[in-house]
């Protein structure tokens, strides 16, 4: 029953590939966040959404809070909507220019110096964009993934972020931070997500309550004595992005794993604060 659902899905997903590329970008992008913001909420409950930002945001009324989601899944659907034309952000000019960088000398430093760094983030709008930036900038990257459940569609999406997003893709799972690792030695920087829910993650504060938290970045820290990047996209008007490489951070060797993992916690906070519909509020992110 399941691989009949994800085969429908797939032949769906498809046929609505094919309808964006023919439309273009500006039509697709419009048509794909109608098409999420109606039937979005029959996939992921809306419950968990509305509980989350009970969390995060307990001050906010349920208006409010109703008013996040619903440009939530805008963002959504317009995120779907660029899969299709990822290649042209890659290498357009007339797509990359709608990228605003902020901060563009700390990549060069980075490069320059040729020394590893972590690069912390979120699933913040148009997230594929950031490692995209990352390796187009000349840094050797590899990035951390999550297959999708999809078994029809994971392998596109694969090749799509092979291709034009990050080459070095690290499956998630033990294997994978084995891999991130020998990577990591061999001087390669590397891209994590530190905001979705890990089974083998620590109890860590998050908005206040605790929630199992990846350990990775502060394990690479305490081993190496790495410095910490965060970096942040956000989606302005006319659908420009403003991406923000933030300052290095340099932990001390006495900080535990535990307070790394606060302190950056406490950093994905403020990225979130700053624009909550940005946000993917979807996930069971506070489940223990």
């Amino acid at each position: 029953m399941k691989h009949i659902k994800y085969l429908i899905q797939f032949i769906c997903i498809i046929f609505l590939f094919i309808v964006f590329k023919i439309l273009g970008l500006k039509i697709s992008r419009t048509l794909s966040s109608f098409i999420f913001n109606k039937v979005g909420p029959f996939f992921r409950s809306k419950n968990i959404s509305l509980n989350n930002l009970s969390i995060a945001f307990p001050e906010l009324n349920e208006n409010q809070k109703k008013q996040i989601i619903n440009e939530m899944w805008t963002n959504y659907g317009k995120i779907f909507a660029e899969y299709i034309f990822i290649k042209d952000f890659r290498n357009s000019k007339k797509f990359s220019n709608k990228i605003i960088v902020e901060n563009q000398e700390i990549l060069e430093k980075i490069k320059l110096q040729n020394k590893p760094v972590i690069f912390i983030s979120g699933h913040f709008n148009n997230f594929e964009l950031m490692a995209m930036h990352i390796e187009k900038s000349g840094i050797d990257l590899a990035a951390i993934y999550r297959p999708l459940n999809n078994k029809f569609l994971n392998p596109i999406m694969e090749v799509i972020r092979k291709k034009y997003i990050c080459k070095k893709q690290i499956k998630k799972g033990i294997s994978g931070t084995k891999k991130l690792l020998k990577n990591f030695k061999d001087g390669t920087s590397v891209a994590l997500m530190i905001d979705q829910r890990v089974s083998e993650g620590i109890e860590c504060d998050f908005f206040r309550k605790k929630a199992l938290t990846t350990s990775i970045p502060a394990q690479f820290i305490k081993k190496f004595n790495a410095s910490v990047v965060p970096i942040y996209i956000e989606r302005l008007k006319g659908d420009y992005f403003k991406l923000k490489i933030l300052d290095n951070i340099q932990f001390s060797e006495n900080d535990s794993v535990n307070k790394i993992t606060l302190d950056l916690n406490q950093i994905l906070e403020k990225m979130i604060e700053s624009n909550p519909e940005q946000w993917i509020w979807t996930h069971n992110r506070w489940k223990i």
